[in-house]
């Protein structure tokens, strides 16, 4: 399958900073805070195709100093609109999280904290994908190797799949992969359902962040098969 690398293009002439395609800028800021974020989009249904499919969830982690930053405003925008982000108490500290109902494939990140700032920060995410090979609910013979094929009009940064028995393998994003024999639960007397799941991701370092900062957009789809019993 052939893809058309789309990091880094340019917005068309007459276009917005939010149509998809409008290509990543890392913005501007202090150089102040150390800036660690996510909009990470995922499927409500099995291979899902359109937008309104799947629902984004925004986590930024600021620091400054090496502390958690918590006071401030911290804002995603696309083209659905501003989202406010707010501050969350987690296992690995505080974290500023939100959610879009749906994917928008290009996010702006500003933050604004005191005299600190990032902003403008615009990561021109993967477009959608899906599964072609396998079928949902196909029936695979788990103990040979499996072809896995997605279709996409634009190759993303990184990529990864996820199985029963393997977890989030690194890929390239070139529309097909052979998922090792093994990589699948089987049952030896009735067939065993599994999920596939492939994730792709675009990144930017943003330019006012300190060292170490980076905002990243990924979308995950997946498909349920069934491992054949195992003989």
């Amino acid at each position: 399958m052939k893809h058309i690398l789309a990091l880094g293009l340019v917005a068309a002439c007459g276009g917005s900073d939010l149509d998809p395609g409008a290509g990543n800028d890392p913005g501007g800021g202090t150089g102040t805070l150390v800036v660690d974020g996510t909009a990470r989009a995922q499927a409500r249904l099995s291979n899902a195709r359109v937008t309104s499919d799947f629902e984004t969830s925004f986590e930024v982690r600021i620091r400054l100093n090496d502390v958690d930053v918590i006071d401030g405003s911290v804002t995603v925008t696309s083209s659905s609109g501003t989202f406010d982000l707010l501050v969350s108490e987690t296992d690995n500290g505080k974290r500023w999280r939100g959610s879009a109902p749906q994917y928008d494939e290009v996010y702006i990140l500003d933050i604004v904290s005191g005299e600190d700032a990032v902003d403008s920060v615009r990561v021109d995410g993967p477009d959608i994908h899906s599964f072609v090979e396998p079928l949902a609910g196909a029936t695979v013979d788990p103990a040979v190797a499996l072809a896995v094929r997605w279709g996409g009009d634009h190759a993303a940064e990184s990529a990864s799949i996820d199985a029963e028995e393997i977890d989030n393998l690194a890929i390239d994003d070139t529309g097909e992969f052979s998922l090792p024999a093994g990589s699948l639960k089987s049952d030896q007397n009735q067939a065993r359902e599994n999920t596939l799941r492939i994730s792709r991701s675009n990144r930017v370092v943003p330019a006012g962040g300190a060292a170490g900062s980076e905002w990243s957009v990924s979308i995950r789809n997946e498909i349920d098969v069934l491992a054949s019993p195992a003989p």
